[in-house]
Order: structure tokens, then sequence, then C-alpha cells
């Protein structure tokens, strides 16, 4: 009886595993949807209104991303680089994740004081 019983239990497991194997496959298969632009993205880029960012939007969204992240680099070099090397090293890495988690413990605390202030009233 135990036997049988363990006999079972493996060609169920099997079987499971078999499952699981399948559907992972199939996953993989499936196509993935191209991503394209934001609503607000395409609201600002799409200068001829036609829905769709063509070359020209689609460069003009990228050079300003790139101006943008070139604009935070400057900033955390700034703010972080202090011995003025042009690169953040590991000391001042140990600054600006400090002030990362300070900043996220803030925002949750903040939003646990309006949950708070909404479960009273």
């Amino acid at each position: 009886m135990k036997v049988q019983k363990s006999i079972l239990q493996i060609a169920l497991g099997l079987l499971a595993l078999v499952f699981l194997c399948s559907v992972s496959t199939l996953r993989a298969e499936e196509p993935k949807k191209e991503k394209g632009p934001s609503k607000a993205d395409l609201k600002k880029y799409d200068a001829n209104g036609d829905g769709q960012l063509d070359e020209a939007e689609t460069a003009k969204l990228k050079a300003d991303a790139d101006t943008k992240k070139e604009a935070e680099k400057a900033a955390r070099l700034a703010k972080y680089d202090t011995n003025k090397n042009g690169k953040i090293d590991k000391e001042e890495k140990v600054q600006e994740e400090a002030d990362k988690a300070a900043a996220k413990a803030e925002k949750e605390a903040r939003k646990a004081g309006m949950e708070k202030e909404k479960e009273k009233k």
C-alpha cells in the first residue's frame, strides 16, 4: 500500500512538472507586443497629429530623453561628487544610498499618515 502511494505521488509530481514546463514553453512562444510611446509622449511629440510618431518625432523624443538624462547625471554629480573627480566613488555612493533610503522612508510615512487620516473619516 505504501509503495503504491509513493508511486502515485511520484507520478503526480512528474505530471505537475510536465504541465509547468509546457505552460512556460507556451508563454515563451507568445509574441511580445511592441511597446509604443506613452499617451503623454504621443500628445507631446506627435506634431502632425496622426496618432503615431514618425522618425523626426521619435528623434525629438529621444533627444529630449538624452538631454534629461544628462541633466540628471550633472545634478547627481553636483550633489554627491564631493571630491570633484567627475564620478561617484564608493564613499559618495553611500551618501546617495542613504539619501534615497531616507526619501523612501519619508514617502512611506506620508502615505501611512494619509491612510490613517482616511480611516478616521
